[in-house]
């Protein structure tokens, strides 16, 4: 009788004897193959890994202990002993089981993956919530040998051996990148490391020679010399032993018996241990041993089923790839470095005093000779009073706790924070992780540096709608830091993302609510803020605002002006000049870019001659572009719409914006107060509009909601100019 459809999951396994799992392995490899002849898929990767899946589900109790499958593609016998070899027929297919793990599919999926390096990052975030949640699962991750040496995957390691997490790594070698020692030696030492005797002996070896006067430190120093060199010499991964990482192996990955002692055994080991496992790609199908390049998937060659001999077409999945234009650069910064520091690099700036980084003046509300505190400054205030109250509050910074005003959040919650050294793309997936093992992760990086995770933003945190805030510090220009530096490009890309949700305050007081926000819901949610001092709004108690939930501050008729952040207070000025004008000018503050105030903006818009749109952000595809699809939608289908001009006001997409001051910046780009005003007259000059007479819809005033919360007001009626302009 088959074995394998009466399994109803994984603790089935347990009851197995050791000839029942050997056919069990070869059912495995004739389903995955047949299937595979059908559907296309990843083969030779999931057929390397039939013995190696079956051992850790009799070692591991899933789902309460999770296992992470790096890639995912090699995760096939997993599906199948997790419930799911009924419809293993409809693989790939449209509404059938998907080619990697799928939350959706069941619960012993751990993570949604499909690119390689992923999963030693999410292990060890999973590891890091048990953790502070005095969890007792434990958490394993399977990574092949090409994947190990992926970028992400050695930020992974560095942080993984720095901070001794314990984790089972299992390094599924099938020879495509690592070719390492295989024989007795490197089997016994694994034995004996293993051993307490050699652990114990080990450490008070150590301390005895230590203890020698005079002579024990260096003694010490050249017998651990020696004795790693005869380690290394009967066995390979010295790489991760001098990470701070275990190494055992390397050990057959087709012997059932080899493979759960050493899992066993591994798993009692404090701190992170690495299993090495040599596997063969394609095992059981000679085709797929022979040609492991061809048969990996999902394109594969024609293909013999095993059990009816029909040859089937290779199975294509095309994969479109465009080259993307190179913008115009400008010149390179020469501003000054700052002096390097521990773990940080020379070129990451440093905080600027808030005089010298507010725009145009120091706003009316202000002291005279007080400075008022940056957004980052607000963000941070607002975290850890919100991490008093919610443990579950972790926070994540890529080398910039400093910058990122972190270092005041792990005075007070020092096991609550990490810093991964500069490794922006481990950061977000460790915050991926952390989320999956049920913590609030915030990951605080610059803008310009957040464009290094990108593909963590995509696959590891909106694929999973996973709630991890990323603080998108420095959005905006920046200033001296020049081209490398401007936080330009990130709202762009975030707008397209699917679950996650993309906020900017109009001042800081509105950001402490924001904060409130997006750790108040369960989606990934990007929150926006500038380089800048706050405007000194009076203080108020932070309320959630709902997501997707806009105000207008003043009412108008003839022009409509939509904000998305701080610049919504030169927004503010720019309609007092016009108003002075002779115009009725209504303003908005969007705070979402995603999900957009749909009924708000639209009734805003409805009859208006004139919209324009505000952000620091480059253009394209930006906030504008947002506001701007809105309203093309409306147009088809109402009258009202149709005669209604879109401008959108922003960063320039053809070159790249040079160094210098902000404000000297914002009036080059034509983003200051004046600039603003400027490009909204010559777009009423291009539609030859004129003002209504006085008195007929001139000046409106100020709705009831922003007369509750107004911004800071400028001296004058009509727009003010920094000196730098």
């Amino acid at each position: 009788m088959a074995i394998l459809p009466t399994l109803e999951g994984p603790a089935d396994l347990r009851g197995l004897s050791d000839a029942q799992l050997l056919a069990l392995a070869g059912e495995i490899r004739q389903t995955i193959i047949s299937t595979v002849a059908r559907t296309g898929g990843h083969l030779g990767s999931s057929l390397g890994v039939v013995e190696l899946t079956i051992a850790l589900h009799r070692v591991l109790e899933s789902p309460r202990d999770k296992i992470v499958w790096d890639t995912g593609h090699q995760a096939y016998a997993h599906k199948l002993l997790t419930g799911r070899y009924a419809r293993f027929g409809t693989l790939r297919q449209l509404g059938g089981i998907g080619g990697f793990p799928r939350r959706a599919e069941s619960e012993h999926d751990v993570f949604d993956g499909g690119h390689a390096g992923t999963g030693l990052s999410i292990a060890q975030g999973l590891a890091t919530a048990r953790d502070l949640h005095h969890g007792l699962e434990r958490i394993a991750v399977v990574v092949g040998d090409a994947a190990l040496i992926s970028g992400l995957s050695l930020e992974a390691l560095n942080d993984i051996g720095h901070r001794q997490t314990q984790l089972l790594i299992v390094l599924n070698d099938n020879e495509m990148s690592i070719s390492p020692t295989v024989g007795a030696f490197s089997q016994y030492f694994s034995t004996l490391k293993l051993s307490t005797a050699w652990r114990q002996s080990k450490t008070a070896y150590d301390r005895l020679v230590e203890a020698i006067p005079l002579l024990g430190r260096p003694a010490l120093t050249i017998s651990r010399r020696i004795r790693r060199s005869v380690v290394n010499f009967a066995q390979p991964g010295q790489l991760f032993e001098d990470l701070g990482i275990t190494y055992l192996g390397v050990i057959p990955g087709h012997n059932l018996r080899a493979l759960e002692q050493m899992f066993r055994a591994a798993l009692q080991v404090d701190g992170p241990v690495l299993v090495h496992v040599r596997t063969r790609k394609g095992r059981g199908y000679r085709p797929a041993e022979r040609d492991q390049v061809g048969f990996h998937g999902a394109a594969l060659p024609p293909m013999t089923d095993a059990f009816d001999g029909t040859a089937h077409a290779g199975h294509v999945h095309p994969e479109a790839r465009a080259d993307s234009a190179v913008p115009i650069p400008g010149a390179p910064s020469d501003a000054p470095e700052e002096p390097a520091a521990a773990g940080r690099d020379r070129n990451r700036e440093v905080p600027a005093p808030a005089e010298t980084i507010a725009d145009d003046a120091t706003p009316p509300q202000a002291s005279a000779g007080a400075r008022t505190p940056n957004y980052t400054h607000f963000f941070v205030s607002e975290l850890i009073e919100l991490a008093r109250a919610d443990r579950r509050i972790v926070a994540i910074t890529a080398g910039m706790p400093t910058g990122t005003g972190l270092n005041r959040f792990s005075t007070e919650f020092p096991r609550r924070f990490v810093d991964v050294g500069i490794a922006e793309q481990h950061a977000m997936a460790l915050g991926a992780g952390l989320a999956l093992g049920g913590q609030r992760p915030v990951v605080a990086i610059y803008s310009t540096f957040l464009q290094r995770a990108f593909d963590q933003e995509v696959h590891d945190v909106c694929q999973n709608d996973l709630p991890v805030l990323m603080a998108v510090d420095r959005a905006g220009l920046v200033g001296e830091d020049g081209t490398s530096h401007q936080g330009m490009f990130t709202l762009p890309t975030q707008r397209q993302l699917p679950n996650l949700v993309v906020a900017s305050p109009k001042d800081e007081q509105e950001l402490r609510a924001l904060v409130r926000t997006a750790l108040g819901q369960e989606h990934p949610f990007a929150l926006h803020y500038p380089r800048d001092a706050g405007f000194g709004v009076p203080e108020r108690a932070p309320e959630p605002i709902p997501v997707g939930r806009a105000e207008v501050l003043r009412e108008g008729s003839e022009i409509l002006i939509v904000g998305f952040g701080p610049i919504v207070d030169r927004g503010r000025r720019v309609a007092d000049a016009l108003a002075a004008e002779g115009w009725s000018v209504g303003l908005v503050n969007a705070r979402f870019a995603k999900p957009l105030d749909r009924r708000l903006l639209l009734d805003a818009v409805r009859g208006k001659k004139l919209v324009v749109t505000l952000e620091e952000s480059v253009v394209t595809g930006g906030f504008g572009s947002g506001v701007l699809e809105l309203v093309e939608e409306a147009r088809l289908g109402d009258a009202a719409f149709r005669d209604v001009a879109v401008r959108i006001v922003g960063i320039p997409a053809e070159r790249f914006v040079d160094h210098g001051a902000v404000g000297e910046l914002r009036h080059l780009l034509r983003l200051d107060v004046a600039g603003i005003a400027g490009q909204v007259r010559e777009a009423l000059a291009a539609l030859r509009l004129q003002p209504r007479a006085a008195g007929d819809g001139g000046l409106a005033g100020t709705s009831g909601e922003a007369a509750a919360a107004p911004l800071p007001a400028a001296a004058g009626a009509g727009p003010r100019i920094s000196p730098a302009a």
